[in-house]
């Protein structure tokens, strides 16, 4: 859905800002909300219309930002930068149309830039450092304050059975069946993160909930890494899913449009460097079992992203949007694909990990 000028033009009128307005823009490739650039006052804002099938209770995520916002010390101050929100006329954080789409307007990050993929050594360092800033500085608030904006996010037992229940004993398709065989041998990784809770070893902490490369931005020179955006999925949860999740996408060293599982590779020199990045920034604020946990993560995030693939892939690309018939099950084998070149550098992997995190 996009919406006509006018009518961003009238939900603008309601935000505190400073007239003119001199440009409003669509902004990004992003497929779950709609986005423009606002150009006013001589400052530049993001103006977004939520997703309500994505998010049914869009309420809860303007709630989370808000309580970001009222954080006590400035994200600047770990080199980090949150766009903050921009209250509407009456003080709220949000104007609802006439079709009962929420809006909400953010400030614009200047002088910045998307990478399509990482390039350097460097440029992987920085994404694992800004990701570590990201979640030391929200430590500092209380989880059971924030709401959860995706109920059954990473659940990843949850998605298999979903999974599970499409199908009776031994009725899978012949094409997909050695996928189900791939997974029912690896099925305890579904419970492995909820176990590590269950037990005490790790417990819930404000994420990010989407920390892809796409959402952080760097200089313009793409050598600083200066902020996490897409901050709508900022709920309680694990931090090894957010840096497994982080790492799955970075590290796919052919990238996400890769389409010959045979290729898959994980690259473990990116992955060191954004675990580095990472440990630099949190080095002294994880525990021991935060660290033992987090291979479980980068091992179990491309292993639940499979299932979600080939259960869309089943269920006729329902979420997933998709540009041809059979594009969900590429996916899905991909990303088993990934989990299997993960297991064969387990060892290595975690020699990285313990490096990282030495003092």
């Amino acid at each position: 859905m996009t919406a006509d000028y006018s009518h961003l033009l009238g939900l603008c009128q309601h935000f505190a800002i400073e007239p003119p307005i001199s440009a409003i823009s669509p902004l990004g490739r992003g497929l779950i909300n709609d986005t423009y650039r606002l150009e006013a006052g001589g400052r530049a804002y993001v103006l977004q219309r939520l997703n309500g099938h994505v998010f049914p209770e869009p309420e809860r995520i303007m709630v989370n930002l808000a309580r970001l916002g009222r954080h006590p010390e400035p994200p600047e101050s770990l080199g980090l930068h949150v766009p903050a929100l921009i209250p509407t006329r009456d003080g709220t954080s949000c104007v609802r149309d006439q079709t009962g789409a929420v809006w909400r307007l953010m400030d614009f990050v200047p002088d910045t830039c998307n990478l399509p993929r990482l390039q350097s050594i460097e440029q992987a360092r920085e994404v694992g450092r800004v990701l570590g800033c990201f979640h030391r500085w929200t430590a500092a608030l209380p989880v059971e304050d924030f709401a959860v904006t995706l109920p059954g996010y990473h659940d990843t037992a949850g998605y298999l059975g979903r999974l599970r229940a499409l199908f009776e004993p031994g009725t899978a398709a012949t094409e997909i069946a050695p996928l189900l065989r791939f997974i029912e041998a690896r099925s305890d990784l579904a419970e492995t993160l909820d176990q590590a809770v269950r037990s005490g070893r790790i417990a819930p902490r404000l994420t990010h909930g989407d920390p892809k490369l796409d959402n952080i931005l760097f200089d313009q020179d793409a050598r600083r890494a200066l902020a996490l955006i897409d901050l709508d999925t900022i709920q309680p949860g694990l931090i090894q899913h957010d840096l497994g999740d982080c790492l799955r996408s970075c590290c796919n060293a052919l990238g996400e449009g890769e389409t010959d599982p045979a290729r898959v590779r994980f690259d473990l020199r990116l992955a060191g460097a954004i675990l580095a990045g990472y440990a630099e920034a949190t080095r002294d604020w994880l525990s021991g079992e935060d660290i033992d946990c987090l291979f479980d993560g980068i091992r179990v995030m491309p292993f639940e992203l499979g299932l979600r693939f080939l259960t869309d892939h089943l269920q006729g690309d329902r979420y997933f949007k998709v540009d041809r018939p059979g594009r969900n099950l590429i996916k899905a084998r991909i990303q088993f694909a990934l989990v299997a070149d993960i297991e064969r550098q387990d060892a290595a992997i975690r020699a990285v990990i313990v490096e990282a995190f030495r003092s």
